[in-house]
C-alpha cells in the first residue's frame, strides 16, 4: 500500500508534465487522449488513498482493485500515446505503472484478510462498596457488560 501510493503520486506528477507537452499541440484528438490518460493516472493514487482510510479489509481491497484497474488503464493509454512522447518517456512510465500493478496485486489479497479493529480490552466502571477494589460490573471495549455471576459477556 504505502509504496504503491508513493509511486502513484510520482507517476501522477510526471503524467501532468507529459499531458502539458501533448496538449501544447492544436490537435483536439491528442487533447482527448492526454486528458483520459491523465484522469486514469490520477485515479490510481486517489483510490489507494481512499483504501487507506477503510477499516474493513474487504472495503480496502475493493478500492485497491479500483486502483489496479486505473493503473492498467493508464498503462494502456500511455501505450496509445507513445508516438507523442520521447523515446525514453514511454518505457519509463510503463515500468513505473507496472511496478504499481505488481504492488497492488500483492496488497489486495493481504488487505482482504486484515482489518483495523480495537483490541478487546476489559475495563471496570465501578467498584463494589462492600468488597473494596472489586469491580461491580466489568465491560468489554465494545461496551458489552459482563455478568458478575457467570463472568460471560452479554450477547445482544
Amino acid at each position: 500500500g504505502v509504496e504503491a501510493s508513493r509511486l502513484a503520486l510520482f507517476v501522477a506528477v510526471i503524467c501532468c508534465e507529459d499531458t502539458t507537452r501533448i496538449r501544447a499541440t492544436e490537435d483536439a484528438r491528442r487533447w482527448a487522449l492526454a486528458d483520459q490518460r491523465y484522469r486514469a493516472t490520477c485515479s490510481v493514487g486517489a483510490n489507494i488513498a481512499v483504501g487507506f482510510g477503510c477499516s474493513s479489509g474487504k472495503e480496502k481491497a475493493h478500492f485497491y482493485e479500483y486502483a489496479l484497474g486505473s493503473a492498467r488503464e493508464s498503462r494502456d493509454w500511455y501505450h496509445k500515446v507513445r508516438h507523442l512522447l520521447s523515446e525514453s518517456v514511454y518505457p519509463h512510465r510503463t515500468e513505473q505503472l507496472t511496478q504499481i500493478i505488481k504492488l497492488l496485486i500483492t496488497a489486495i489479497p493481504i488487505s482482504r484478510i486484515t482489518t483495523i479493529r480495537e483490541d478487546p480490552t476489559i475495563y471496570s466502571t465501578d467498584t463494589d462498596p462492600i468488597q473494596s477494589n472489586k469491580p461491580l460490573i466489568t465491560y468489554h471495549a465494545s461496551g458489552t457488560p459482563k455478568c458478575p455471576k457467570t463472568r460471560q459477556f452479554a450477547r445482544y
